[in-house]
């Protein structure tokens, strides 16, 4: 409990946060409730020490190595992101310079992924990489449904196709818009979604193939240019024509610096739409992500909405309205701060981490790899077969957490439900030293585990994994 507060059950069964009295001023509340309005007032800087307080109690974020998550910039990108707080991303006649500044990172974007014509491309940005998915997959279904119509056909069945290992927000594309999901399991023979089989998922009610740059289980890419081959082989066995979306949530913003010669982008002509987190591989504060269409016959254009708001009208295809357009600015600046050379040296420095900690893990006789980090800087490992009776992955799981270190273990996607992982994500500001401090824990951890005389109880756990 923080040093100014505790908290309190009274008679009438509400929580409330009890003030310390060295912080209390006279004639303040020494009690506030948690649930309901305070009847009064407080000095600004008991509300401050209170709320500062209460997030003293999340976990330390350099340490959490669960989350894709940027959770650090420099301290002029802290500076810039204070100065734009009140930004308004959708007011783009008041703040027509932030939106100016939105059309350059995306054009950005369209020609680091090899757009034929970045001018002619066309993308936005958007809260995060969920909301960039579910742009995407809109567009795909709508592109179908045009040219269902077009040809007399009906529109009343679309599906899509995905991994069994896809990204959660693909759950509630097809949910919330009506979209078939036909998953495609992995497996220990086609660890992702690589084209095999294809043919027995794709039909003419198909609006695309979600193709996943860096899945989220694991790391792996799945390989654009296999899943790109497959499709053309379907469309000269039946003319079934399915376009590709690229959910490039991490590796959009590895891959063109780490792998430039990869082929995964608008290289690949099926390659429709393609979108990426600003907040994890772009390095920004949590709440950024972008999308952007190979071109702009490939977003329809009854899709963008063009309203009338604060004195000028405006086109947008958003889920969201009003947002933050300081995460925009800050894109901007390590788009200038870091340029090609900038973003490959901090993305190999996260890579060169990460492959350390998978060859030093891969040492330890309890695992086995699933990936070495080699993709993205993300990878697995599980418990090897036969190893022991007395613990398991959760366990050390719940061991490094008292150290302060998060790291995940959670089951594997459908047919492959009874491998249990653990999963590292090495984000830029995990250095060698922390690398280094995180095997000695780890080794410490496991030592413990191994020393049990018999099985440690197994009721109760669930995976930490939610992603």
């Amino acid at each position: 409990m923080s040093n100014t507060q505790r908290i309190t059950r009274h008679e009438d069964g509400l929580d409330r946060v009890e003030l310390n009295p060295i912080f209390s001023r006279p004639g303040e509340a020494t009690m506030l409730p948690k649930f309901l309005f305070p009847e009064e007032e407080s000095l600004q800087e008991t509300a401050y020490q209170i709320v500062h307080d209460e997030m003293m109690l999340d976990g330390n974020a350099r340490l959490n190595l669960a989350t894709f998550v940027g959770t650090w910039m420099d301290d002029h990108a802290s500076r810039l992101y204070l100065e734009a707080a009140d930004k308004n991303m959708i007011d783009k006649d008041e703040y027509p310079q932030t939106a100016a500044i939105e059309t350059r990172c995306w054009r950005m974007l369209a020609d680091l992924w090899h757009a034929p014509d970045p001018a002619n491309s066309i993308g936005t940005s958007t809260i995060g990489s969920s909301e960039a998915c579910m742009l995407g997959g809109l567009a795909l279904k709508r592109r179908w449904q045009h040219a269902r119509r077009s040809a007399g056909e009906p529109t009343e069945k679309p599906n899509i196709v995905l991994s069994s290992a896809v990204q959660v927000c693909w759950e509630k594309f097809c949910n919330y818009f009506e979209v078939e999901p036909r998953y495609v399991p992995i497996s220990e023979e086609h660890k992702v979604l690589d084209g095999h089989g294809l043919e027995k998922y794709v039909d003419e009610n198909t609006i695309g193939v979600v193709a996943i740059l860096g899945v989220t289980y694991t790391g792996m890419y799945e390989p654009v240019a296999a899943i790109a081959a497959a499709l053309d082989r379907i469309q000269e066995a039946t003319g079934i024509d399915v376009p590709i979306h690229v959910d490039g949530a991490s590796g959009a913003m590895i891959a063109p610096f780490l792998q430039p010669d990869l082929e995964w982008d608008f290289r690949i002509e099926r390659v429709a739409s393609i979108n990426t987190s600003g907040h994890k591989y772009g390095l920004v504060y949590p709440g950024l992500g972008w999308v952007v269409w190979r071109d702009i016959t490939a977003l329809p254009d009854d899709l963008i909405f063009r309203v009338s708001y604060l004195g000028g009208n405006m086109p947008t295809f958003a889920l969201n309205f009003s947002r933050p357009g300081a995460q925009v600015l800050l894109q901007y600046y390590l788009f200038l701060r870091l340029g090609r050379t900038g973003f490959h040296a901090v993305q190999q420095s996260t890579q060169d981490v990460a492959l350390y900690l998978s060859s030093e893990i891969a040492k330890i006789p309890a695992f086995e790899l699933w990936n070495d980090g080699s993709d993205i800087p993300v990878f697995a490992w599980r418990l090897r077969d036969g190893y022991t009776q007395n613990w398991n992955l959760y366990h050390l799981s719940e061991r490094l957490r008292m150290k302060g270190w998060l790291v995940p273990a959670y089951p594997m996607p459908a047919d492959l439900v009874d491998i249990t992982v653990q999963r590292i994500v090495v984000r830029n500001g995990f250095s060698h030293d922390l690398a280094f401090s995180f095997l000695a824990d780890l080794r410490e951890a496991v030592a413990y585990l191994d020393a049990l005389e018999g099985p440690l109880p197994a009721e109760g756990q669930h995976s930490g994994f939610h992603h």
